[in-house]
């Protein structure tokens, strides 16, 4: 089972880190998830394999277990997948991809005559989709932290690299931003300008 491999993959570097002198804390995210049930049987499997790693190598680590958020049902149901995910990442990109039903492989085809003829404002690829994507972002964090109340969250994709999208996130209370190298100091300064905004 590939998540299996992946699982060792990460426990056994992170003893050999402790070992070596440094304090890891692995944050292991379950991709593309569906349901509370899907987190329940991988955390299953994620803690059989720590364990057989801590007794092969004989050193105990503690880590933290998360989910992308990338499907509307799981979005929607996130109260239930806090019961199990310590963190949400939202995956903007897939989300987008389906809230909207567009696939990214063709989307340029037809994008410019959504903008052109006013029927967006903007490309949800590039700036967060705050009538609907945006909903559930902030849906599921609020559903997700009435579940479990220090609950991570954040999101992951081109958006965190979007002044706009940026302030949205911190607008809503999340804890971080993730995008592309050459989009993180536009991130910053978004995140900065957002902060001193809220202060005024």
């Amino acid at each position: 089972m590939i998540s299996e491999t992946q699982f060792r993959a990460i426990f056994t570097a992170a003893i050999e880190l402790k070992k070596e002198g440094y304090h890891p804390m692995p944050e292991i995210m379950i991709p593309v998830t569906i349901s509370e049930r899907e987190l329940r049987f991988q955390k299953a499997i994620c803690e059989r394999v720590r364990a057989e790693v801590e007794a092969r190598l004989n050193e105990h680590i503690d880590y933290k277990f998360g989910t992308m958020i990338e499907i509307p049902r799981a979005a929607l149901t996130a109260d239930r997948m806090a019961r199990t995910a310590e963190f949400f990442s939202f995956g903007t990109n897939d989300l987008t991809q389906m809230t909207f039903g567009f696939s990214r492989d063709d989307v340029s085809t037809f994008m410019g005559d959504y903008l052109g003829n006013k029927i967006l404002d903007a490309d949800p690829f590039k700036t967060l989709d705050t009538k609907a994507v945006g909903k559930l972002v902030e849906y599921a964090v609020k559903n997700g932290r009435a579940t479990r109340e220090n609950l991570k969250c954040g999101i992951c994709g081109e958006h965190g690299g979007d002044p706009a999208s940026v302030k949205f996130c911190h607008r809503i209370g999340l804890n971080y931003v993730s995008c592309s190298p050459f989009r993180v100091p536009i991130a910053r300064l978004a995140a900065a300008q957002a902060a001193i905004e809220d202060e005024k």
